[in-house]
Protein backbone atom coordinates (compact mmCIF):
# COMPACT_ATOMS: atom_id res chain seq x y z
CA UNK A 1 0.00 0.00 0.00
CA UNK A 2 2.51 2.36 0.83
CA UNK A 3 4.32 1.42 -2.11
CA UNK A 4 1.14 2.08 -4.50
CA UNK A 5 0.95 6.07 -2.77
CA UNK A 6 4.57 6.33 -3.47
CA UNK A 7 4.05 5.66 -6.99
CA UNK A 8 1.17 7.78 -7.73
CA UNK A 9 2.92 11.01 -5.09
CA UNK A 10 5.62 10.70 -8.08
CA UNK A 11 3.40 11.03 -10.74
CA UNK A 12 1.23 13.61 -8.88
CA UNK A 13 4.55 15.22 -8.42
CA UNK A 14 6.19 15.50 -12.42
CA UNK A 15 2.05 15.81 -13.51
CA UNK A 16 2.63 19.19 -11.03
CA UNK A 17 6.18 20.05 -12.33
CA UNK A 18 4.97 19.98 -16.05
CA UNK A 19 2.00 22.16 -15.21
CA UNK A 20 3.77 24.40 -13.49
CA UNK A 21 6.75 24.66 -16.38
CA UNK A 22 4.03 24.60 -19.32
CA UNK A 23 2.28 28.09 -17.18
CA UNK A 24 5.64 30.39 -18.24
CA UNK A 25 5.37 29.47 -21.95
CA UNK A 26 1.51 30.17 -22.07
CA UNK A 27 2.03 33.33 -19.54
CA UNK A 28 4.97 34.85 -21.96
CA UNK A 29 2.97 36.29 -24.63
CA UNK A 30 0.64 38.29 -22.22
CA UNK A 31 3.39 39.65 -20.66
CA UNK A 32 4.73 40.50 -24.53
CA UNK A 33 1.38 41.87 -25.31
CA UNK A 34 1.37 44.16 -22.58
CA UNK A 35 0.01 42.43 -19.31
CA UNK A 36 1.75 43.33 -15.92
CA UNK A 37 3.27 40.70 -14.08
CA UNK A 38 0.82 41.81 -11.20
CA UNK A 39 -2.22 41.53 -13.34
CA UNK A 40 -1.14 38.12 -14.83
CA UNK A 41 -0.40 36.93 -11.60
CA UNK A 42 -4.20 38.20 -10.41
CA UNK A 43 -5.47 36.66 -13.67
CA UNK A 44 -4.22 33.50 -12.92
CA UNK A 45 -4.84 32.56 -9.50
CA UNK A 46 -8.30 34.33 -9.69
CA UNK A 47 -9.69 31.66 -12.47
CA UNK A 48 -8.21 28.89 -10.29
CA UNK A 49 -10.45 30.27 -7.31
CA UNK A 50 -13.35 30.29 -9.46
CA UNK A 51 -12.63 26.79 -10.37
CA UNK A 52 -11.94 25.35 -7.02
CA UNK A 53 -14.21 27.21 -5.09
CA UNK A 54 -16.99 24.59 -5.63
CA UNK A 55 -15.10 21.44 -5.78
CA UNK A 56 -13.16 22.57 -2.26
CA UNK A 57 -16.42 23.24 -0.66
CA UNK A 58 -17.57 19.77 -1.71
CA UNK A 59 -14.57 18.44 -0.31
CA UNK A 60 -15.08 19.59 2.70
CA UNK A 61 -18.55 18.87 2.60
CA UNK A 62 -19.43 22.58 3.02
CA UNK A 63 -18.35 22.39 6.71
CA UNK A 64 -15.96 25.52 6.97
CA UNK A 65 -14.78 24.55 10.75
CA UNK A 66 -11.86 22.95 9.06
CA UNK A 67 -10.64 25.72 7.90
CA UNK A 68 -11.77 28.08 10.20
CA UNK A 69 -9.27 25.53 12.51
CA UNK A 70 -6.19 25.92 9.82
CA UNK A 71 -7.10 29.45 9.18
CA UNK A 72 -3.44 30.76 9.76
CA UNK A 73 -2.05 28.15 7.80
CA UNK A 74 -4.38 29.06 5.05
CA UNK A 75 -3.37 32.71 5.38
CA UNK A 76 0.56 32.19 5.51
CA UNK A 77 -0.39 29.78 2.17
CA UNK A 78 -2.48 32.51 -0.09
CA UNK A 79 -0.23 35.44 1.08
CA UNK A 80 3.73 33.39 1.41
CA UNK A 81 3.11 30.28 -1.02
CA UNK A 82 0.88 31.56 -3.42
CA UNK A 83 1.06 35.51 -3.56
CA UNK A 84 4.64 36.78 -2.11
CA UNK A 85 6.14 33.54 -4.87
CA UNK A 86 4.83 34.73 -7.87
CA UNK A 87 4.74 38.03 -7.38
CA UNK A 88 8.82 38.13 -6.11
CA UNK A 89 9.69 36.26 -8.99
CA UNK A 90 8.08 38.21 -11.47
CA UNK A 91 9.46 41.29 -9.60
CA UNK A 92 12.99 39.92 -9.64
CA UNK A 93 12.99 38.58 -13.20
CA UNK A 94 12.89 42.49 -14.23
CA UNK A 95 15.99 43.19 -12.33
CA UNK A 96 18.37 40.29 -12.43
CA UNK A 97 18.33 38.09 -15.94
CA UNK A 98 16.11 35.24 -15.08
CA UNK A 99 18.35 32.09 -14.99
CA UNK A 100 19.63 33.71 -11.92
CA UNK A 101 16.67 34.06 -10.37
CA UNK A 102 16.20 30.46 -11.34
CA UNK A 103 18.79 29.52 -9.74
CA UNK A 104 17.90 31.35 -6.47
CA UNK A 105 14.33 30.21 -5.99
CA UNK A 106 15.29 26.59 -7.19
CA UNK A 107 17.76 26.06 -4.24
CA UNK A 108 14.84 25.93 -2.13
CA UNK A 109 15.30 21.68 -1.74
CA UNK A 110 18.66 22.42 -0.57
CA UNK A 111 17.49 24.72 1.63
CA UNK A 112 14.71 22.25 3.00
CA UNK A 113 17.86 20.09 4.02
CA UNK A 114 20.04 22.41 5.30
CA UNK A 115 16.92 23.71 7.70
CA UNK A 116 16.29 19.83 8.83
CA UNK A 117 20.23 19.59 9.47
CA UNK A 118 19.80 22.62 11.29
CA UNK A 119 16.83 21.88 13.87
CA UNK A 120 17.72 17.68 14.12
CA UNK A 121 21.43 18.24 14.46
CA UNK A 122 21.74 15.23 12.44
CA UNK A 123 23.94 15.18 8.95
CA UNK A 124 21.74 14.11 6.12
CA UNK A 125 22.01 10.60 4.57
CA UNK A 126 24.86 10.75 2.04
CA UNK A 127 22.27 9.57 -1.12
CA UNK A 128 20.49 13.08 0.03
CA UNK A 129 23.84 15.10 -0.35
CA UNK A 130 24.93 13.50 -3.24
CA UNK A 131 21.16 14.11 -4.76
CA UNK A 132 21.14 17.54 -4.09
CA UNK A 133 24.72 18.25 -5.49
CA UNK A 134 23.55 16.96 -8.55
CA UNK A 135 20.20 18.25 -8.61
CA UNK A 136 21.88 22.13 -8.64
CA UNK A 137 25.07 21.20 -11.06
CA UNK A 138 21.91 19.81 -13.50
CA UNK A 139 19.80 23.40 -12.46
CA UNK A 140 22.87 25.55 -13.61
CA UNK A 141 23.48 23.63 -17.35
CA UNK A 142 19.49 23.64 -17.69
CA UNK A 143 18.95 27.25 -16.83
CA UNK A 144 22.61 28.53 -18.23
CA UNK A 145 24.49 30.58 -16.16
CA UNK A 146 23.45 34.42 -15.87
CA UNK A 147 24.21 37.26 -17.71
CA UNK A 148 23.96 40.87 -17.07
CA UNK A 149 24.23 42.78 -13.67
CA UNK A 150 23.36 41.52 -10.24
CA UNK A 151 20.80 43.91 -8.74
CA UNK A 152 20.92 43.58 -4.85
CA UNK A 153 17.18 43.88 -4.85
CA UNK A 154 16.56 41.72 -7.50
CA UNK A 155 18.57 38.75 -6.04
CA UNK A 156 16.60 39.71 -2.24
CA UNK A 157 13.35 39.37 -4.17
CA UNK A 158 14.61 36.22 -5.71
CA UNK A 159 15.41 34.93 -2.48
CA UNK A 160 12.09 35.73 -1.01
CA UNK A 161 10.39 33.31 -4.10
CA UNK A 162 13.08 30.77 -3.00
CA UNK A 163 11.20 31.20 0.96
CA UNK A 164 7.99 31.04 -0.78
CA UNK A 165 8.77 27.86 -2.65
CA UNK A 166 10.26 26.45 1.15
CA UNK A 167 6.77 27.38 2.66
CA UNK A 168 4.97 25.74 -0.27
CA UNK A 169 6.42 22.16 0.63
CA UNK A 170 6.50 22.45 4.48
CA UNK A 171 2.54 23.79 5.26
CA UNK A 172 1.93 21.15 2.05
CA UNK A 173 2.91 18.60 4.77
CA UNK A 174 2.10 19.86 8.21
CA UNK A 175 -1.37 21.04 6.83
CA UNK A 176 -3.93 19.42 8.80
CA UNK A 177 -5.29 16.55 7.56
CA UNK A 178 -9.08 17.54 7.93
CA UNK A 179 -8.41 20.00 5.00
CA UNK A 180 -8.38 18.21 1.87
CA UNK A 181 -5.66 19.53 -0.50
CA UNK A 182 -8.49 21.29 -3.20
CA UNK A 183 -9.30 22.53 -0.50
CA UNK A 184 -6.46 24.29 0.67
CA UNK A 185 -5.54 25.77 -2.47
CA UNK A 186 -8.78 26.96 -3.22
CA UNK A 187 -9.20 28.48 -0.18
CA UNK A 188 -5.69 30.18 -0.38
CA UNK A 189 -6.12 31.52 -4.37
CA UNK A 190 -9.92 32.77 -2.66
CA UNK A 191 -7.29 34.66 -0.40
CA UNK A 192 -4.75 35.43 -2.70
CA UNK A 193 -7.19 36.85 -4.95
CA UNK A 194 -8.57 39.31 -2.46
CA UNK A 195 -5.26 40.39 -1.25
CA UNK A 196 -3.98 40.83 -4.90
CA UNK A 197 -6.91 42.75 -6.56
CA UNK A 198 -7.03 44.85 -2.85
CA UNK A 199 -3.45 45.91 -3.58
CA UNK A 200 -4.58 46.69 -7.40
CA UNK A 201 -7.46 49.03 -6.89
CA UNK A 202 -5.84 51.19 -4.21
CA UNK A 203 -2.32 51.29 -6.75
CA UNK A 204 0.34 49.41 -4.43
CA UNK A 205 0.22 46.72 -7.35
CA UNK A 206 0.84 48.18 -10.76
CA UNK A 207 -2.50 46.62 -12.60
CA UNK A 208 -2.05 46.88 -16.61
CA UNK A 209 -4.06 44.60 -19.14
CA UNK A 210 -4.22 44.14 -23.29
CA UNK A 211 -7.76 42.12 -24.33
CA UNK A 212 -5.47 42.31 -27.73
CA UNK A 213 -5.26 38.65 -29.87
CA UNK A 214 -2.02 36.92 -28.35
CA UNK A 215 0.45 34.21 -30.33
CA UNK A 216 -0.88 30.53 -28.81
CA UNK A 217 0.57 27.34 -29.16
CA UNK A 218 1.51 28.54 -32.96
CA UNK A 219 -1.57 29.84 -34.06
CA UNK A 220 -3.51 33.26 -32.96
CA UNK A 221 -6.08 33.25 -29.75
CA UNK A 222 -7.76 35.54 -28.03
CA UNK A 223 -6.32 37.04 -24.79
CA UNK A 224 -8.60 35.04 -22.55
CA UNK A 225 -7.99 31.69 -24.17
CA UNK A 226 -3.92 31.43 -22.68
CA UNK A 227 -5.41 33.36 -19.44
CA UNK A 228 -7.89 29.92 -18.90
CA UNK A 229 -5.27 27.62 -19.45
CA UNK A 230 -3.08 29.04 -16.97
CA UNK A 231 -5.29 29.55 -14.56
CA UNK A 232 -6.78 25.83 -14.73
CA UNK A 233 -3.56 23.73 -16.03
CA UNK A 234 -0.95 25.82 -14.46
CA UNK A 235 -2.47 26.70 -11.17
CA UNK A 236 -5.81 25.43 -10.13
CA UNK A 237 -4.66 21.51 -11.03
CA UNK A 238 -0.58 22.33 -10.54
CA UNK A 239 -0.92 23.32 -6.69
CA UNK A 240 -3.54 20.36 -5.92
CA UNK A 241 -1.67 18.01 -7.01
CA UNK A 242 1.72 19.38 -5.74
CA UNK A 243 -0.05 19.42 -2.32
CA UNK A 244 -1.11 15.73 -2.78
CA UNK A 245 2.08 14.71 -4.17
CA UNK A 246 3.53 16.72 -0.88
CA UNK A 247 1.22 14.84 1.49
CA UNK A 248 2.29 11.74 0.36
CA UNK A 249 5.84 11.71 -0.12
CA UNK A 250 6.65 14.41 2.08
CA UNK A 251 8.22 17.96 1.87
CA UNK A 252 11.91 16.95 1.10
CA UNK A 253 11.19 14.31 -1.62
CA UNK A 254 8.67 16.35 -3.43
CA UNK A 255 10.44 18.97 -3.35
CA UNK A 256 13.03 17.89 -5.58
CA UNK A 257 10.51 16.31 -7.61
CA UNK A 258 9.51 20.12 -8.11
CA UNK A 259 13.16 20.61 -9.78
CA UNK A 260 11.48 18.51 -13.05
CA UNK A 261 9.46 22.18 -13.43
CA UNK A 262 12.68 23.16 -14.96
CA UNK A 263 13.10 20.40 -17.41
CA UNK A 264 9.15 20.09 -18.55
CA UNK A 265 9.96 24.54 -18.98
CA UNK A 266 12.93 24.00 -21.42
CA UNK A 267 10.94 21.14 -23.22
CA UNK A 268 7.77 23.25 -23.29
CA UNK A 269 9.79 26.12 -24.49
CA UNK A 270 11.14 24.09 -26.80
CA UNK A 271 7.66 22.91 -28.87
CA UNK A 272 5.86 26.12 -28.37
CA UNK A 273 8.38 29.17 -28.56
CA UNK A 274 11.22 27.54 -30.41
CA UNK A 275 13.81 27.40 -28.11
CA UNK A 276 16.16 24.70 -28.67
CA UNK A 277 17.31 22.32 -26.01
CA UNK A 278 21.25 21.81 -26.46
CA UNK A 279 23.42 19.29 -25.10
CA UNK A 280 24.31 20.83 -21.65
CA UNK A 281 20.56 20.81 -20.75
CA UNK A 282 19.89 17.58 -21.97
CA UNK A 283 22.77 17.05 -19.67
CA UNK A 284 21.63 19.05 -16.94
CA UNK A 285 18.01 17.18 -17.29
CA UNK A 286 19.85 13.41 -16.42
CA UNK A 287 21.28 15.09 -13.38
CA UNK A 288 18.25 16.77 -12.01
CA UNK A 289 16.59 13.01 -12.38
CA UNK A 290 19.43 11.58 -11.15
CA UNK A 291 19.40 13.69 -7.95
CA UNK A 292 15.52 12.69 -7.41
CA UNK A 293 16.90 9.22 -7.75
CA UNK A 294 19.05 9.41 -5.07
CA UNK A 295 16.90 11.68 -2.72
CA UNK A 296 14.28 8.93 -3.08
CA UNK A 297 16.61 6.04 -2.03
CA UNK A 298 16.30 7.89 1.65
CA UNK A 299 15.88 5.40 4.09
CA UNK A 300 13.65 6.64 7.32
CA UNK A 301 15.32 7.31 10.56
CA UNK A 302 16.43 4.30 12.31
CA UNK A 303 15.61 1.99 9.78
CA UNK A 304 18.50 -0.42 8.20
CA UNK A 305 19.52 -0.46 4.99
CA UNK A 306 18.61 -4.45 4.73
CA UNK A 307 15.03 -3.55 5.82
CA UNK A 308 14.28 -1.09 3.56
CA UNK A 309 11.09 -2.92 1.71
CA UNK A 310 9.73 -4.50 4.22
CA UNK A 311 7.44 -1.46 4.77
CA UNK A 312 6.03 -2.28 1.87
CA UNK A 313 4.35 -6.00 2.75
CA UNK A 314 0.73 -4.92 4.85
CA UNK A 315 0.93 -5.69 8.01
CA UNK A 316 -1.99 -6.13 10.61
CA UNK A 317 -2.45 -3.54 13.21
CA UNK A 318 -2.74 -5.53 16.48
CA UNK A 319 0.79 -7.52 15.19
CA UNK A 320 3.02 -4.96 17.27
CA UNK A 321 1.07 -5.20 20.22
CA UNK A 322 0.83 -8.95 20.25
CA UNK A 323 4.45 -8.94 20.21
CA UNK A 324 4.94 -6.07 22.90
CA UNK A 325 2.85 -8.33 24.92
CA UNK A 326 4.98 -11.58 24.30
CA UNK A 327 7.76 -9.68 25.38
CA UNK A 328 6.29 -8.14 28.50
CA UNK A 329 4.67 -11.90 29.66
CA UNK A 330 6.19 -13.62 32.74
CA UNK A 331 7.84 -16.90 31.98
CA UNK A 332 4.73 -19.69 32.08
CA UNK A 333 5.15 -22.06 34.50
CA UNK A 334 6.43 -25.43 33.80
CA UNK A 335 3.43 -27.37 35.15
CA UNK A 336 1.19 -24.56 32.72
CA UNK A 337 1.31 -25.26 28.70
CA UNK A 338 2.10 -22.13 27.36
CA UNK A 339 -0.42 -20.61 25.10
CA UNK A 340 0.04 -18.86 21.81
Amino acid sequence: MRGSKGLLGIVLGLGAGLAFGAGGAVVKPLLESGWSPGAAVFARISVAALALIVPGLIALRFDLRPLWRARWTVLAYALIAVVGTQVAFYASIALIPVSTTLLIEYLAPVALVLLAWARQRRAPQAVVLVGSVLAIAGLVLVIGPGGGGLDVVGLLLAGVAMIGVCVYYVLGERADASVPPISLAASGFVVGAVVLGAAGFVGALPFTASFAEVPYFGTIAPWWVPVLTVGLVSTAFAYVAGISAIRLLGARLSSFLGLSEVIFAAIVAWFVLGEAIGPLQALGGLLILGGIVLVRFERPAGLPATALDVDLVPVPADVGHRRRRRRAAPPASPNVAPRV
